[in-house]
């Protein structure tokens, strides 16, 4: 690769990069994958899913916070960091209550794209089983964290894009959850809408609008069409 733009490298091959820019942007950019799920362009970095994380000068580092810089040496498809992705996968199919054949967003599921990309095809860890419900309360949107994986997307869109401060999250470790701004804690006392950006920006699928439950069949949706690689590959095309 020639290019007259400051470069580092993965894997051994020169990723140019613009100022600014973090490692993974970079990367996808050059048409170089890195998986990751918490991601999200336009969105500022987070790290929460650790998902993306790569080895830098030696030290692990979530790649979508760590700034581009000219002359970085970054690991990314390594044995212990495939594993450890592998892992971190299979953690969030164990802590939460995913059920792949009767999900409404198998097919669109980010969590279960990377899980292919990962060749995870079971959980391999016991499951929590935890108890968490269906709230039903708002007439547009049904909102089901059993899929939770507290990735912060839907918190982060709610308050910095549509200036609503919806959602939080509430607790520590296995406690840790997804709470609604409101006294009675249901989605339908918020103002939260359907054409809210918090309602488009979830990876898995916690925010189901109503009516439209399987209207794309299985085997024509977003990852049966395009997987996770090719479509944040050409997403990345020109950025």
């Amino acid at each position: 690769m020639t290019t007259d733009r400051a470069t580092f490298t993965l894997d051994g091959h020169d990723v140019p990069f613009r100022e600014g820019q973090s490692v993974l942007d970079a990367a996808l950019a050059a048409g170089l994958f890195i998986p990751f799920l918490c991601h999200k362009p336009g969105y500022e970095a987070h790290g929460s899913c650790r998902v993306c994380m790569v080895r830098v000068g030696g030290k692990w580092q979530t790649s979508c916070t760590t700034p581009a810089a000219a002359g970085l040496d970054v690991e990314s498809n390594t044995e212990d960091l495939v594993a450890m992705r592998r892992d971190l996968v299979q953690f969030f199919f164990a802590e939460g209550n995913h059920f792949c054949p009767s999900c409404e967003a198998s097919g669109s599921c980010t969590l279960q794209a990377v899980g292919y990309e990962l060749g995870v095809t079971t959980p391999h860890y016991p499951p929590f089983w935890p108890t968490r419900p269906l709230d039903a309360s708002h007439p547009e949107v049904i909102l089901d964290l059993n899929r939770c994986i507290l990735c912060e997307l839907c918190v982060r869109a709610s308050a910095n894009v549509d200036g609503k401060s919806v959602f939080a999250l509430s607790g520590r470790g296995p406690t840790k959850h997804l709470v609604v701004s409101a006294e009675s804690g249901r989605l339908g006392d918020t103002s939260f809408s359907a054409d809210d950006a918090a309602a488009h920006v979830c990876p898995v699928g916690v925010f189901l609008p109503r009516g439209q439950g399987f209207r794309t069949p299985l085997g024509a949706r977003k990852f049966d069409v395009e997987p996770l690689r090719i479509a944040a590959l050409r997403r990345a095309e020109g950025t």
